[in-house]
This record gives C-alpha cells, structure tokens and sequence, in this order.
C-alpha cells in the first residue's frame, strides 16, 4: 500500500469516526438534526436505531485503523470495499442521499483505483 492509500484510508476512517459521534453521540442535537434533515420527533423516534448504526460506522474506522497500524493490507481492503459498498447501497436506496453517499465512498473508490492501477 503506497502513501496516497494510506492516506485515503486514513480519511475515511476519519469520516467514519465522525458519522459515529453525529449518529451514537449528537443524534439529537440541533447541529445534527439540521444535518440529517430530522424534525425533533424524528431523531427521538429513530435515536436508538442511529445510535446502533453509528457503531458500525465506528467499527469500520477501527478495522481500517488497525490494518494501517499493523500493516495488515487485507483488512484496510476489506473496510474500504464495505464503505464502498455501504455508499452504493445508500445512493441506490435514496437517491436523494448521493451526496452523503459521495462524500462516505468516494475515498474508497481512489483507493481501489490507486491499487488496480
């Protein structure tokens, strides 16, 4: 794995770290509310399911983490392939979510360009 992979994996466990404070942490405050377009009802309604998903999104950070930190290359594959496919998911089901979708797999996508290339 070269510097420019690093460094998108290092982003995108970053990104990731952030989606688990805005879903397990913040879920309900006004910030967050504003950034997922929730109503106040809506967010207490669903805090249990965000909180949930936002550790997966920590998880994910934490296996890319550690496959950088032990140079273990199979498991930065395999979370960035996840994220990856988690975008896809999400753009497919929503459309009008691709710009979340954009912004979680686009640095999984340049890391996989980088390695085929």
């Amino acid at each position: 794995m070269n510097f420019s992979q690093g460094a998108l994996a290092a982003m995108s466990a970053l990104i990731h770290v952030y989606i688990f404070v805005l879903e397990s942490i913040l879920w309900q405050s006004n910030k967050t509310r504003r950034i997922f377009k929730l109503t106040e009802e809506q967010a207490i309604l669903t805090r249990d399911l965000a909180y949930n998903q936002g550790f997966y999104n920590l998880f994910i950070a934490l296996q890319i983490t550690a496959g950088l930190v032990f140079h273990q290359a199979t498991l930065v594959h395999f979370g960035m392939a996840s994220i990856m496919a988690a975008a896809l998911v999400l753009w497919t089901r929503n459309p009008k979510l691709k710009r979340a979708a954009l912004i979680q797999g686009l640095p999984a996508v340049f890391y996989f360009v980088l390695f085929f290339r």
